[in-house]
């Protein structure tokens, strides 16, 4: 008998003895490493065709840790050519990735071929799994503070050497003590201190709202002083042994992710109460509510014999699109000092409409409760952060020369969309067709066409089959 191992065209023999086995198992990962350095290879030269003056701007990662401190990265570092941003989406596409997913193959592969010429070429060679190039690309394009060609050429010349022959994490520690290494000799006491790298401040605190466990968890980071660290650490052992002495059955970790929560609540509480500032709403301990957090929770509702409405045990949580339980958002809600607001049931079957061009909130809500993500091709970006879009363009000139509406604003022609998305459908040949509640066609300039819906995004004909006329 014959099967397949290692993709089409690979065929192995299921009577091999093991080390017949293994020689195929290792000549199926040598031809998965040799494609995947392929597919780099042609990523960057998809980049080359297509310089940002061909269409639009630069290519970029948009970084940040809140609203209002979002920045704008190139997706590769200087010296690295520019791209085209909206070729990115077809790249992407075309692979079944997300755009921010192209753009980090585009950005690997244009600072490894220009930044990294050791480690591409290793790559290229066989020498090297384009896995671990890409991770020392991924270092690289993103060190704090910024890493200059030289730099990237010196960090090229001391990785590349081991790269092939070190671990995964032996290699991330090699190349973040290579960063530390180049910047700190390059670190002259006679030149502007501001330009060294001892003058970056790493101390933050950032909370991971888009990563949401199925658990009901949320991840938190942070780089503090030393004294404000240790005095962190202290008062979480305290709360810890606190809530054991208390009778809490818990493990220390979650005792002490429960001692911050504490420490949060508690202290934002008793702050605005000895400053005497009228608490604008309350509880009955005279402290004002603590724990105000917005999440979008959904539960499939139906009613019993006896009248009473009956919820089902999980349901979805929109921040992160995770799973959550019922009895989680119960104990959410049991706490005294927990304000709890529950807005009323949207039917997403109903067909909402609204004349002019303006969504109002009771349509704009169905859709994006709907749709959940935007719905342009693998794109995975919530739909509470998107634009609500008309799939056939508002003619606002239709109503004063007595035509009729073309682009209504009713939910059939209505999709969430990303802000980038948005403007790709906009400004570039993509379009999009509507053939069902929340499913819809995509076309690319290139001719390839996805279907998307609820259950997420299936490529379908290739170019030169012909579609359906648009309606």
């Amino acid at each position: 008998m014959i099967e397949t191992l290692g993709g089409p065209g690979t065929e192995v023999d299921d009577d091999l003895t093991p080390a017949g086995l293994l020689a195929s198992i290792r000549s199926a990962r040598a031809a998965e490493d040799a494609a995947a350095a392929r597919q780099l290879d042609l990523a960057a030269r998809w980049a080359d065709l297509h310089p940002p003056e061909s269409i639009h701007s630069a290519a970029t990662f948009t970084n940040g840790r809140g609203i209002g401190m979002e920045v704008e990265e190139p997706i590769a570092g200087d010296g690295c050519p520019t791209v085209a941003e909206f070729c990115v989406a077809e790249l992407g596409t075309v692979l079944g990735i997300s755009t921010v997913s192209a753009k980090r193959l585009i950005g690997h592969a244009l600072e490894l071929r220009h930044r990294l010429p050791r480690l591409w070429a290793q790559v290229q060679s066989g020498r090297v799994p384009a896995w671990r190039a890409r991770s020392v690309a991924e270092a690289t394009i993103h060190a704090t503070p910024s890493l200059t060609p030289e730099a990237a050429a010196w960090v090229d010349a001391q990785v590349a050497a081991v790269t092939g022959r070190i671990g995964p994490a032996q290699l991330d520690r090699l190349v973040a003590e290579t960063i530390k290494r180049h910047e700190l000799a390059a670190d002259d006491p006679a030149t502007d201190p501001e330009d060294g790298y001892l003058s970056v401040d790493p101390r933050h605190a950032t909370l991971h709202d888009q990563d949401v466990h199925y658990a009901g968890t949320m991840h938190l980071e942070a780089d503090l002083d030393i004294a404000d660290a240790l005095d962190v650490d202290r008062v979480l052992t305290h709360g810890a042994e606190l809530r054991k002495a208390l009778g809490s059955t818990e493990s220390l970790d979650a005792r002490r992710a429960q001692a911050l929560g504490d420490l949060a609540r508690t202290q934002t509480a008793l702050d605005l109460h000895s400053q005497g500032q009228t608490a604008t709403r309350c509880t009955q301990d005279g402290l004002p509510v603590a724990r105000e957090v917005v999440l979008h929770a959904h539960f499939d509702a139906r009613s019993v014999d006896d009248g009473q409405t009956v919820f089902t045990p999980t349901g979805r949580l929109e921040e992160g699109q995770r799973l959550v339980m019922l009895d989680q958002v119960r104990a959410w809600c049991g706490d005294s000092r927990t304000k709890v607001t529950v807005k009323p049931v949207i039917d997403l079957n109903a067909l909402l409409e609204a004349p002019g061009y303006e969504i109002p909130d009771r349509i704009r809500e169905q859709v994006l409760l709907r749709d959940r993500t935007c719905v342009f091709p693998w794109c995975s970006r919530p739909s509470r952060g998107c634009d609500v879009d008309h799939v056939i363009e508002y003619d606002h000139d239709a109503d004063t020369e007595d035509r009729p509406q073309p682009g209504p604003t009713v939910t059939p022609n209505l999709g969430a969309l990303c802000r980038f998305h948005h403007r790709l459908k906009t400004h570039t040949a993509w379009h999009y067709d509507v053939i069902g509640p929340g499913e819809f066609v995509w076309t690319s300039p290139h001719g390839h066409r996805y279907r998307r819906d609820p259950t997420g995004t299936t490529a379908l004909d290739p170019p030169g089959i012909p579609r359906p006329p648009r309606p």
